[in-house]
């Protein structure tokens, strides 16, 4: 069974996905509005909010399916309209402070 600590509310945030290999643009629209960018050394870059921790394991799962090999996924916030940016940190080690 799974818990979830008492009073903890996933938050919208704003993440960065890496993975190896470029789409072909058709497949823009499969990531529900978010950017996705071809880098030149061979990557792709996929950026934006995601409304919860639910939607982000959608986003792999569709990565997952289409093959591609995932490279990282970083968190960079929560959206905070007019907010001061914030360092990256892992999606591993993201801890929010009340």
């Amino acid at each position: 069974m799974s818990e979830t600590p008492t009073g903890h509310q996933p938050s919208r945030g704003h993440y960065e996905i890496r993975f190896q290999g470029h789409l072909h643009s058709r497949w823009a629209s499969w990531f529900d509005g978010l950017n996705v960018t071809d880098e030149s050394d061979g990557i792709t870059l996929v950026q934006g909010p995601v409304a919860d921790q639910a939607a982000l394991h959608g986003l792999l799962r569709k990565l997952h399916d289409l093959g591609l090999p995932l490279l990282s996924v970083t968190r960079i916030g929560p959206e905070q309209p007019e907010a001061p940016a914030t360092a990256s940190s892992s999606l591993t080690s993201t801890k929010e402070t009340p």
